[in-house]
């Protein structure tokens, strides 16, 4: 029977590691369909690579940062209990790599490949599972102290504020230190719109992160005795939640309805485990109102050139999801109970603070040793052109 119980978690980790890592496709499709014509074969090709890197320094360093584990060491020691921490690896890799496909999209168009790929080890390798261990390992007795603070301790299920949350303010600073886009806001106060250029490749990057988020929620048990129903039914109705108030709030913008089950989807993982369906739904219907008026306040009035939204998106509703948790996961509103508001705040502001300070550390180093931009003359041709020398769709085949 233990063996039996072994090989079924194995078995379930290993799917949900594996629905995650079609997310990153989706990451990419997003990108690729939001994007100008000129910059798709860029955003397809750093993901692969971003994923590929982080693969590499989460199981040298990463993992060894957020929970003590060292895989070197024999095989046979590897492949006990079926291989199991193995898998667990694979699967909070799927997690850790998130972070630089988050990052990838505020960035878009004017970045340069090496740079980024640079910031993609140092971020998986120590700035991301520094909060990771404190969070989901024990890390420095912090946990212990928030809940002698607040009665409970910080309550982050599936990552809203972990991984969601660091990755948008990562992005932030990143967004500002690189400046916008050529010609995207002109000095006369003009704004170019830039529309993105393929709404059914946005699209499908969309659908493509939602179905695999079921796995990136309810996998989050990580043993199959865990697994909840509460938590697949609370990520449906995020998810619909976010499309319904994108719908209304972005007027039938299909970007806005696209992105909206994006944004209820990031705000339930922190509580999904304890929500009420219908406060999941609640939550989800701000975190798609909050996404559509950011987003506009970012590009339009701030001026913020952030091409996909990834701040508003994951940095906000992350955040609004760790606090949110701390609402509707109580008995009060619903919830199974074990969280506090109190512990919901100082956890989501100590990731948000790490994700800041991260960020401008990460990007500012590199902006001011190797630089971070494109010539003016690289982006004018595209990040395709200019960087992996062809573009998504040559106007020339040659005849053979």
């Amino acid at each position: 029977m233990e063996a039996l119980k072994q090989g079924a978690d194995a078995l379930f980790i290993l799917l949900g590691g594996i629905m995650v890592l079609a997310m990153h496709a989706g990451f990419a499709f997003l990108e690729l369909g939001t994007v100008r014509r000129k910059n798709q074969v860029n955003a397809l090709v750093k993901i692969l690579v971003d994923f590929s890197v982080s693969t590499v320094v989460y199981f040298i360093v990463g993992y060894g940062v957020a929970y003590g584990t060292s895989f070197f060491v024999g095989a046979e020691v590897l492949a006990a209990k079926n291989g199991y921490d193995l898998v667990k690896f694979f699967f909070l890799l799927t997690f850790a790599a998130a972070i630089p496909a988050i990052i990838s999209g505020g960035i878009a168009e004017r970045a340069r490949f090496w740079p980024q790929l640079m910031a993609t080890a140092v971020i998986v390798g120590f700035v991301y599972p520094f909060y990771e261990g404190i969070v989901w390992n024990q890390h420095f007795g912090v946990q212990a102290w928030i809940k002698a603070l607040t009665g409970e301790e910080f309550h982050d299920f599936a990552g809203s504020v972990v991984v969601h949350a660091v990755g948008g303010w990562i992005a932030l600073p990143a967004v500002i230190l690189l400046g916008a886009r050529s010609n995207r806001y002109r000095k006369d106060g003009a704004i170019s719109a830039h529309p993105p250029s393929s709404i059914p490749f946005l699209a499908l990057g969309a659908w493509i992160l939602t179905v695999g988020w079921f796995g990136f929620n309810v996998m989050s048990a990580q043993t199959l005795d865990k697994i909840s129903g509460l938590v697949a039914v609370n990520s449906l109705m995020a998810m619909v939640g976010g499309t319904l108030a994108a719908l209304v709030a972005g007027k039938n913008d299909p970007g806005f309805v696209h992105n909206g089950p994006l944004a209820g989807l990031v705000a339930v993982c922190a509580g999904s485990d304890l929500m009420h369906p219908l406060g999941a739904l609640v939550v989800g219907a701000m975190a798609g109102t909050v996404f559509v008026v950011m987003f506009t306040l970012t590009q339009n009035k701030w001026k913020i050139d952030d091409v996909l939204g990834v701040w508003p998106l994951h940095g906000l509703c992350g955040t609004l999801g760790g606090i949110a948790a701390g609402v509707f996961g109580t008995k009060a509103f619903g919830g199974l109970g074990g969280v506090t508001l109190g512990a919901q705040l100082i956890g989501t502001a100590m990731g948000v603070v790490w994700a800041v300070l991260g960020g401008l550390v990460v990007y500012g180093v590199l902006k001011a040793t190797v630089g971070l931009r494109m010539s003016q003359e690289e982006e004018f041709d595209g990040a395709d052109l200019s960087i992996h020398m062809i573009s998504a769709t040559p106007e020339r085949e040659a005849n053979w």
